[in-house]
C-alpha cells in the first residue's frame, strides 16, 4: 500500500464525514445482505466516532434487498399455473418499502453490538425544495451528532413521486437528487461536511473498464485532464447508480468545496486509510490541478520535443556528436560522488520497503561502476560513425545512382526497471545513433535516475537541446505515451515478463524486447568437465539476477551414469544455488522437482534435467526456452555445430558462459536491451539495432514515362568499390 499522499494532507482537518455505501457493497450477488462487509463498515464507523469524528451514513440497498425478499414470497405463494405465465417485474416502490425495513434492522443490530446508536432519516427529492425542511434537517442532524448518534440517510423510494431520474448538476438550483450518490453529495453541502467518501465495488475511478488489465487507477481526478477521456463500465448490477453517477456526484461536491474519495467498500479499512491520508481510491478536489500534471499534454510535448532535438542532433557532424558523448563521460566521473550518494539513498529505501534481494542487487551501483559506464560511453564516442553509412550502392540506369543508407529510427520510449546504469547506456546509445529518447525508470531508482538524467542532459549543447532525452516521472503518463504512435517510433521495455506483456498489449507502437531470460547450458557427454564446472558456475553465480544468467542445466544421461556430474552439483550447492529437477533429474539426483521448466529464477536457483543426447537438448530448449541465450559445452565439433546451427535463439554459444550475451561484451559499446524478436534487431541491441535505412537517389533528369525510354542496369556498385 502506498504511504501518505501529500495531496491528501487536508484530511488532518476533517471532522465531519459523510460515507455513502452502494448497493453492490451492502448486498451479495444473489441480493441477500453482505453481512461481512456491513460488519466491517460498522466497525470502521465505530472507530471513527471513538476518535471524535462526526459520521453520517448514506446507504443504498433497500430496493435490492426488497426485490430478493419479494421474489421469494411470490414464489412460495404462486400456483404451478401462475408460474407458467410470463413473470412481470416487481414494483420498485414495494421492493423499497420491504427492503428498507430489513436493511435498517440489520444496521441497528450491528451498531448495537458495537455500542453505537444509529438513527434513520428518510428523505425524498421534493423535501429539499422547502427551506424550512433544510433548516430542520440541519438542527436534527447536529443534535444527533452531539449525542454521538450516527444518522443513516436513505432516499424514501417507497413514497417518492418522482417517475424518472432527474439530472443533478451545478445548474440544478432546486437541489433535487435522483439517487443516493447525488443525495450524499447534496447532504455534504447541506450539512457542511469536510469529506465525502463514496464506497463502490471497485478500487476507484480507472482510465478504462476496471476489468481491463491495461486500465490504470486514477489516484487524483483532474477535470481538465480526465473529463471526456474516461471509459465507464456498466452500472451497478442492482442499483440505479454506477461509476458515472458517482463521478457526477463527486465532481459536483468537490468543485463546490467538499473533497470526495471514491474507493472500494470491499477492501479492509479503506475509510480509515482515507482519513489517514493514504493514497486509496480516487480523490476529487477543486485544487487537484495544482497537484497533478496534465500528463496527456506533457506526454505529447515531451515526445515532440525529443523528435525536434533529435533532428538537430542528426544535423551535427560526426565529430560534434562524438564530443557530446565524451562530455557525458567526463560529467559522469565529475559527479561520481553525488551519483553514488543518490543511489545509496535509493538502495536504503528499497531495503526498508522490503524489496526482493534480486531487485536491490540490480539497483545498486557497485564500486567502479561509474568509471566503467564512463569508459563504455567513450567507446561509443570513438566508434565509426553509424549514421549515413552507405550499406548498398546500385546503378539503376545510366546516370542514376541509388544508395541504401543507415538512418536513426526517430524517437524511442524505453521503460526499464531497477537498474540506473541502464539509463546511462540507453542515453549514450540514443546520442550515438541520433535518436530522441523518453525514459521511464522504476520508482525504486527515482533519485538515481533523476540525478543521472540531470548530469547527462547538462552535457548536451543548447544547439541540440536538453529535451533530446526526456525523463518520465509519473507512471500515469505511460498510457498516454503509448498512444503516441504518430510521434514515438519504438518502445523497448526492459524488465519482467509481466511488464513486456503489458506494454505489447497496450500500444500500436512497435515493441522490441524479451519477455523471459530462460537460458540453458547443455553439457554433452564429450565435455571437458573442469571447463563445464567453470562455465556453469559463472553462468549461474556471477550475476544471478541478470537476464543472461543460466536458469536450466541440461546434462547428457551418460554423465549421470558415470558420476561425472557429482562434483558440479556439489559445487553449485556449496555456492548457495538451490537445485530443482525435472522428472528424470529429481529422482536420479535426489533433488526437489521443479514446478515448471519455463521459469526464470533471477536468483541463486536453477533447474536441472537429464536428456538423451544433443537432439533431445535442442528439443527441450525449443519447447521450454525463451529464445534468449543458450550454450553447449562439448569437445565434439560436429555436435557443437549441430547445436549452434539448430538452436533458434538470439545468441547461441559453444564452450562459453551465457553471461557473454551482453552489448558491451559483444563489442557494441553498450546495449539498450536484449531482443528475442525475430523482426529488426535480435540479441543484444546496440547502435545498429537503433537504426533503420533510407534510400537516396541521385539522377540527371531521368523520368519513368512507362519505362519506355529507360534501360535498367541494376548494377551492384559495391563490387566495384
Amino acid at each position: 500500500m502506498d504511504t501518505a499522499d501529500p495531496a491528501r494532507a487536508f484530511v488532518k482537518d476533517v471532522k465531519r464525514i459523510i460515507i455513502k455505501v452502494g448497493t453492490a457493497v451492502v448486498t451479495r450477488g444473489d441480493g441477500r445482505l453482505a453481512l461481512g462487509r456491513m460488519g466491517s463498515l460498522c466497525e470502521q464507523i465505530r472507530e471513527l466516532t471513538t476518535q471524535g469524528f462526526e459520521v453520517i451514513l448514506v446507504t443504498s440497498g433497500a430496493v435490492g434487498v426488497g426485490r430478493q425478499r419479494l421474489r421469494y414470497r411470490k414464489l412460495i405463494n404462486s400456483s404451478f399455473a401462475d408460474l407458467q405465465k410470463p413473470q412481470g417485474d416487481l414494483d420498485g416502490k414495494a421492493c423499497a418499502a420491504v427492503g428498507q425495513n430489513g436493511l435498517m434492522a440489520l444496521y441497528d443490530t450491528l451498531f448495537s453490538q458495537l455500542d453505537v446508536t444509529s438513527a434513520q432519516l428518510m428523505v425524498t427529492d421534493n423535501d429539499f425544495r422547502d427551506p424550512d425542511f433544510r433548516r430542520q434537517l440541519n438542527e436534527t442532524v447536529n443534535s444527533l451528532l452531539c449525542l454521538k448518534v450516527v444518522p443513516i440517510f436513505n432516499e424514501n423510494d417507497a413514497i417518492s413521486t418522482r417517475k424518472a431520474p432527474y439530472e443533478f448538476s451545478l445548474q440544478d438550483s432546486s437541489g433535487i437528487f435522483w439517487d443516493n450518490d447525488s443525495l450524499a453529495a447534496l447532504l455534504a453541502l447541506e450539512l457542511k461536511a469536510d469529506l465525502l467518501v463514496l464506497l463502490s465495488d471497485v478500487d476507484g475511478l480507472y482510465t478504462g473498464p476496471p476489468s481491463d488489465p491495461q486500465s490504470e487507477l486514477i489516484h487524483t481526478y483532474v477535470k481538465e485532464k480526465h473529463e471526456g477521456l474516461i471509459t465507464f463500465g456498466d452500472k451497478s448490477r442492482v442499483g440505479r447508480g454506477g461509476m458515472t453517477a458517482k463521478v457526477k456526484a463527486a465532481v459536483y461536491a468537490a468543485y463546490a468545496g467538499i473533497p470526495v474519495v471514491i474507493t472500494s467498500g470491499f477492501a479492509n479499512n479503506n475509510i480509515i486509510k482515507a482519513l489517514d491520508g493514504e493514497r486509496v481510491g480516487t480523490l476529487f478536489h477543486r485544487e487537484a490541478i495544482k497537484w497533478a500534471s496534465t500528463g496527456d499534454i506533457d506526454a505529447r510535448e515531451m515526445a515532440v520535443s525529443a523528435r525536434e532535438c533529435a533532428r538537430r542532433l542528426q544535423a551535427l557532424s560526426s565529430q560534434e556528436r562524438s564530443k557530446i558523448l565524451l562530455d557525458i563521460a567526463d560529467a559522469l566521473e565529475a559527479n561520481e560522488e553525488e551519483i553514488l550518494a543518490e543511489n545509496e539513498a535509493d538502495v536504503a529505501a528499497a531495503q526498508q520497503a522490503g524489496y526482493e534481494k534480486a531487485l536491490v542487487s540490480r539497483l545498486a551501483l557497485k564500486p567502479g561502476k561509474i568509471s566503467s559506464l564512463a569508459n563504455s560511453v567513450r567507446v561509443l564516442a570513438n566508434m565509426d560513425e553509424p549514421i549515413g553509412r552507405i550499406l548498398k550502392r546500385t546503378e539503376l540506369a545510366d546516370g542514376i545512382i541509388l544508395e541504401k543508407t543507415s538512418s536513426p529510427l526517430g524517437v524511442l520510449l524505453i521503460i526499464f526497471e531497477s537498474r540506473p546504469d541502464a539509463l546511462v547506456q540507453i542515453a549514450s546509445l540514443a546520442v550515438r545513433s541520433g535518436n530522441g529518447l523518453l525514459l521511464k525508470g522504476g520508482k525504486e531508482a527515482k533519485r538515481s535516475n533523476a540525478f543521472l538524467h540531470k548530469v547527462i542532459t547538462s552535457a548536451i549543447p543548447p544547439s541540440v537541446g536538453e529535451k533530446l532525452i526526456g525523463l518520465v516521472t509519473s507512471r500515469e503518463e505511460i498510457p498516454e505515451l503509448l498512444k503516441l504512435d504518430d510521434v514515438i517510433d519504438l518502445v523497448i521495455p526492459r524488465g519482467s515478463n509481466k511488464l513486456v506483456s503489458q506494454i505489447k498489449a497496450a500500444t500500436k507502437i512497435p515493441v522490441l524486447g524479451h519477455a523471459d531470460g530462460i537460458c540453458h547450458i547443455f553439457i554433452d557427454k564429450s565435455a571437458d568437465l573442469d571447463m563445464a564446472k567453470r562455465i556453469v558456475l559463472d553462468a549461474k553465480t556471477d550475476y544471478p539476477a541478470a537476464c543472461n544468467a543460466m536458469e536450466t542445466l541440461l546434462v547428457h544421461r551418460d554423465l549421470v551414469q558415470t558420476g561425472g556430474l557429482n562434483d558440479l552439483i556439489l559445487e553449485l550447492q556449496e555456492k548457495g544455488v538451490s537445485l530443482f529437477g525435472g522428472p528424470k533429474a529429481s529422482s536420479l539426483l535426489n533433488i526437489p522437482e521443479a514446478n515448471s521448466f519455463h521459469h526464470e529464477y533471477g536468483a541463486l536457483a536453477c533447474t536441472v534435467e537429464v536428456v538423451e543426447d544433443v537432439n533431445a537438448a535442442i528439443d527441450h530448449i525449443h519447447r521450454h526456452g525463451s529464445a534468449h541465450t543458450d550454450s553447449i559445452i562439448t569437445e565434439d565439433k560436429e555436435v557443437a555445430e549441430l547445436f549452434l546451427r539448430q538452436v533458434d535463439s538470439a545468441a547461441v554459444l559453444h564452450n562459453a558462459s551465457t553471461r557473454f550475451s551482453d552489448g558491451f561484451r559483444f563489442g557494441l559499446g553498450a546495449e539498450v536491451g536484449i531482443s528475442t524478436s525475430r523482426i529488426h534487431a535480435r540479441g543484444p541491441v546496440g547502435v545498429e539495432g537503433l537504426l533503420t535505412t533510407r534510400w537516396l537517389a541521385r539522377g540527371s533528369g531521368q523520368v519513368v514515362d512507362g519505362d519506355k525510354a529507360i534501360v535498367y542496369t541494376h548494377k551492384d556498385l559495391n563490387l566495384e568499390a
